[in-house]
């Protein structure tokens, strides 16, 4: 008798696609770094998580692309590294370059909750336009 192979299951093959349409970028120079994570702990900056996904692209990219996402729920911080130096600069803890989040929360002291920027992803193509915001 021959051997059958279980079927996939439906929600196994499911992924998805994200979209970020970047806005408000005050100039093309630098790179745009983007974390995007499905864990709370590790938001914004992506530092202790295998699963997130990292990007940096040229400033004049405005429109980021990730494909083949499992679903569930994420969030994404961006930055604008003007200077290409592979951290946001800041000046007495206020920000000297542009960042923004999914779902472009309210932002006080710090960034927001991971709860803030979260948003769903199932097995379509999602959009999130993300606007930047300048400090100084």
């Amino acid at each position: 008798m021959p051997a059958t192979v279980p079927a996939a299951s439906p929600a196994a093959s499911l992924v998805g696609s994200l979209e970020i349409d970047v806005a408000g970028m005050r100039s093309a120079r630098g790179l745009i770094r983007i974390c995007l994570t499905a864990d709370p702990r590790n938001f914004p900056g992506c530092v202790d998580d295998k699963h997130a996904v990292t990007r940096s692209v040229p400033a004049s990219q405005l429109i980021i692309r990730f494909d083949d996402l499992p679903p569930g729920k994420y969030a994404a911080a961006l930055i604008h590294d003007e200077n290409s130096n592979a951290k946001l600069d800041t000046l007495l803890g206020i920000p000297r370059e542009g960042f923004g989040f999914s779902r472009n929360p309210p932002i006080g002291f710090g960034p927001p909750r991971f709860a803030a920027a979260e948003f769903a992803l199932g097995g379509v193509a999602e959009t999130q336009q993300v606007t930047m915001r300048y400090m100084l």
